[in-house]
């Protein structure tokens, strides 16, 4: 792997020191959906000091063994996509289900004088209505392809064409569910909720600041980890 810098894009940092996150979490850089983008690029969209962010980042780079997440670009394609079912899918259906209610309570009892609260309800029921198909259809059609892909030494034909094609889908979903998140933290004040806010109110900010710092990581793993590796191994088997 050559040295990281401000060249290298975002998720690149990422998906090598997992904890580098945190920095980019500090700076509201989206690492997942944007990760895509040099770190160069976005301090300057950002008008953020460069030097500052890359000093962070390489401060977390030489202490990289204090990172609990492991690094996952050594991990198989299929150890990375059972990680990703037990961990991240598995936390969407438990807490989906609970910020369901949360939502639809806490709008029907303060919407009246919190409107924006309805509107946080609408967003998240949407964002739900779209996780549940988008999960299923990584367990039942993308994740078994990539499994096959390692499994073999010869080229596959699926169904579906290139994994490239679910791939696609895949992303497009991911920036869909980046574009509901980032409604959420602004239609909440950056999750926070106002000093007169019940248990309620105050749960459910908590629980969606939960869910978009789950949500970031998810995604990062499969847009700039799982997906380009699986690609690439397709384009690999294919020239063979």
């Amino acid at each position: 792997m050559s040295e990281l810098n401000l060249n290298s894009t975002v998720g690149s940092w990422v998906a090598h020191y997992p904890a580098t996150s945190r920095v980019f979490q500090e700076f509201k850089i989206d690492f997942c959906c944007g990760g895509g983008i040099s770190l160069q690029e976005v301090c300057d969209k950002k008008n953020i000091d460069s030097q500052v962010i890359l000093q962070q980042l390489k401060d977390v780079q030489d202490g990289r063994q204090e990172s609990d997440e492991k690094d996952w670009t050594t991990a198989t394609l299929t150890e990375l996509y059972e990680h990703i079912v037990d961990t991240h899918h598995k936390f969407l259906r438990s807490e989906l289900p609970r910020l369901e209610k949360m939502a639809r309570r806490v709008a029907q009892v303060h919407g009246e004088s919190h409107p924006e609260l309805i509107e946080v309800r609408d967003v998240f029921l949407e964002l739900q209505a779209e996780l549940k198909p988008h999960m299923m259809k990584e367990e039942q059609v993308l994740f078994p392809a990539i499994r096959q892909l390692e499994s073999t030494s010869s080229p596959i034909h699926f169904p579906f064409g290139s994994v490239g094609n679910p791939i696609q889908m895949m992303e497009h979903e991911h920036d869909s569910a980046g574009d509901a998140i980032r409604k959420l933290r602004v239609l909440t004040n950056q999750f926070m909720p106002p000093p007169e806010a019940c248990n309620t109110y105050r749960a459910l900010f908590d629980g969606l600041q939960d869910l978009e710092v789950d949500l970031h990581t998810h995604i990062h793993k499969e847009n700039n980890i799982l997906f380009p590796r699986a690609a690439q191994l397709e384009n690999d088997l294919s020239v063979v």
